[in-house]
């Protein structure tokens, strides 16, 4: 049951995910806590967690790449990758991804978000590890097995990891390429976020310094992916 849940979110997830992100939108209706200080902290503690998501994801990439979105969406591998940060935990690409929601979720103040959003995506995404689990068990065997007894599954372990980073050349190329996106969606809106947070609890004339700089912010970040996207379509700099 779980791996045919996998392989339904693995196939339709760039439609799903997005319309979840819709129950951060009632942060000022129904927020989960509603004094200043304490919503401040969250903000901060959110934006550390999705940080570390977007750090985590950027070094999987850079050190070891794996073909994420499968084949005719479905869940696909040609080989078994368990170097780089594969080989200090089996889905760090995943480990990123929860921990950029949670942070977003968190600093979105949306009690909606925390209760409802937050449960599906970690299920979604243990289903879709269920059904990923069970396609590599079948196709490469005894080698996932011992794969799976030594390294796990969402927990990270950086023990080793100097020698990993030292063994290995890190690939900006592919960085810029195949990473892109992800920081735009999820940095732009948390800005947007943040805009709306200004403006439903200052108004535009008390909030207006903030407001501004949020929105050169978003500026800044869609001339950097526009610009990523240039290199990428003119193939000025190709993934390595």
């Amino acid at each position: 049951m779980m791996v045919a849940i996998g392989n339904f979110f693995f196939r339709y997830r760039n439609l799903l995910f997005p319309v979840v992100f819709v129950w951060m939108l009632f942060e000022g209706t129904w927020p989960c806590v509603r004094d200043e200080r304490a919503q401040a902290i969250l903000i901060v503690a959110g934006f550390l967690a999705a940080l570390a998501g977007q750090t985590l994801r950027a070094v999987t990439v850079g050190l070891a790449y794996i073909k994420r979105g499968g084949k005719d969406k479905k869940v696909y591998a040609d080989r078994l990758v368990t170097e780089g940060m594969f080989a200090h935990c089996r889905n760090p690409l995943y480990v990123g991804n929860i921990l950029i929601v949670v942070g977003v979720g968190v600093a979105s103040n949306s009690l909606p978000f925390v209760v409802v959003g937050v449960p599906f995506f970690l299920f979604a995404y243990r289903s879709i590890v269920a059904a990923e689990e069970k396609f590599l068990g079948e196709k490469f065997g005894a080698q996932f097995e011992g794969y799976c007894r030594s390294v796990g599954r969402f927990s990270l372990s950086l023990r080793g990891f100097g020698e990993t980073w030292r063994s290995m050349e890190f690939h900006w190329r592919r960085l810029v390429v195949k990473e892109y996106q992800t920081p735009f969606l999820w940095m732009t809106g948390f800005a947007f976020l943040m805009m709306k947070r200004s403006y439903v609890h200052f108004g535009y004339d008390a909030g207006k310094q903030t407001l501004w700089l949020l929105s050169a912010w978003c500026m800044a970040l869609g001339a950097a992916f526009l610009f990523a996207w240039c290199l990428k379509k003119t193939k000025v700099i190709r993934a390595d």
